[in-house]
């Protein structure tokens, strides 16, 4: 592809025009916890592929927008166009060079530049750690995951880097989609209550992915599993040259289709053995890792004193999504019980929590040990359906010895619906239903959430 200065500089020109004056999309507002930008940082936005990572970026353009920034100083720029192939680090000086030449006034000012997957480019950390050296400048990154995985970011960036994760609509965004939000989740009626409990039925069938929200079942499940697909094709045998392409996909259909059971490397091994399908088990380990890291799954290990105690126990593996589930379970049983606990994970990672699951020396087993960067702590144990007491008083058990070997934590109990609920919850539980908690900050901001 041609990359002379002049035909550069043409392209740079164009990208540019259509930033300061192009309508932006329409999107669906998100809500992040936490910081998104950090001063001297770029913030690089990860997370599954289509998640709405890039419409993010028009977000945050936007919401700038709405306080007074002129669009002039907060270029959008995608590294998608094909014009832009070949292109390398020592060429996007010229787009800094076409920027300052169209817009003079921007030298004076503060520039947030938006850039949509720069990391196709050859050496494109330099050249963001050098923008982020000039003064009066911001950067924000996003990037498909085949290549701009969270980990390499930091390595990248040296440092330089402030990590926003985009996961798919939770309740909330997929409530807003469809502009069902309640105005306030706490004050809710009783047909509010039960038209979001039917709504939050739906969500976990669906799922989340902001294209799969108004398609027909048979569309959505083709649409989920092209997305695996790709997931599989550019983010793992592409860039890491997985030759074993049956192996990875008897991998992912297993974890995908088994959301939250206890998941065993060499127990899937010696399964692929039986059926007579040769990898070895440094291949797995390794192809695991590279599905924990483009987001398709997400891996809880076990609780544990020590390093060692860690990586001998079983570890669970849900997908990023709930809508996953029934595209690729095949039992024919009912997914309620599992979408909930893969959606309660996913709100936790939402939430800035580092999530483990515990089993208590009497041999309980508490779905999540969730761990708040305040250093707060919260067990949580899902349940859809809690009318039958011996259910009820096995939950109760387990966070009952969860709380004697963390005593400090939160003791949380979500389940589906309020209706056959059990009475005399024991002293010092919560029980709570998912629909209150997915929308507990609907409505609304509270400290440390920043919501769009």
């Amino acid at each position: 592809m041609e990359t002379s200065p002049p035909f550069l500089r043409r392209v740079f020109a164009e990208q540019l025009a259509e930033s300061a004056q192009a309508p932006l999309p329409t999107y669906t507002a998100r809500r992040v916890f936490g910081q998104v930008e950090f001063p001297g940082k770029a913030t690089t936005v990860v997370g599954m592929r289509r998640a709405g990572k890039t419409t993010f970026l028009h977000q945050l353009r936007d919401e700038r927008i709405r306080r007074g920034v002129s669009r002039e100083l907060l270029p959008f720029v995608s590294f998608e166009d094909e014009r832009l192939a070949g292109l390398e680090a020592v060429h996007l000086e010229l787009l800094v060079n076409e920027y300052q030449r169209r817009f003079p006034v921007a030298r004076d000012q503060n520039v947030a530049w938006f850039f949509d997957e720069i990391q196709v480019v050859p050496g494109w950390e330099r050249f963001v750690r050098r923008l982020l050296d000039s003064e009066r400048t911001e950067v924000f990154v996003t990037g498909s995951s085949a290549a701009l995985l969270s980990g390499e970011i930091a390595t990248a960036l040296r440092g330089r880097a402030w990590q926003t994760l985009m996961h798919p609509f939770s309740f909330e965004e997929a409530l807003r989609f469809r502009s069902a939000e309640p105005a306030a989740a706490g004050f809710l009626t009783s047909p509010e209550a039960a038209r979001l409990e039917r709504a939050l039925l739906d969500w976990l069938e669906v799922g989340g992915f902001p294209e799969a929200q108004e398609l027909a079942a048979a569309a959505r499940r083709q649409l989920l599993r092209g997305y695996v697909d790709a997931a599989m094709l550019r983010d793992v045998m592409e860039r890491y040259g997985v030759r074993n392409v049956v192996g990875l996909r008897w991998l992912v259909r297993h974890l995908l289709g088994n959301a939250g059971a206890p998941f065993s490397i060499e127990k899937f091994h010696a399964a692929l053995r039986s059926q007579g399908l040769a990898i070895a088990k440094d291949t797995l380990h390794q192809l695991l890792s590279h599905l924990e890291d483009c987001f398709l799954v997400r891996i809880v290990w076990m609780e544990a004193s020590s390093e060692r105690q860690r990586m001998v126990n079983p570890r669970k593996a849900y997908p990023v999504d709930p809508g996953l589930i029934p595209v690729f379970d095949r039992s024919g049983r009912a997914n309620t019980g599992h979408a909930l606990e893969t959606a309660v994970l996913v709100e936790l990672e939402r939430r800035g929590f580092d999530v483990t699951y515990l089993r208590t020396a009497e041999g309980y087993e508490v779905d999540f040990l969730a761990r708040g960067a305040d250093g707060g702590m919260e067990l949580v144990q899902v349940c859809a359906d809690l009318s039958d007491s011996a259910t009820a008083a096995r939950e109760y058990r387990a966070l009952a010895a969860g709380g004697e070997t963390f005593p400090g934590a939160r003791r949380l109990l979500l389940t589906l619906l309020r209706d056959g609920l059990p009475a005399g919850v024991p002293a010092g539980m919560e029980i709570r239903t998912a629909c209150e908690w997915f929308l507990e900050t609907a409505g609304g901001e509270i400290s440390g959430v920043r919501a769009f």
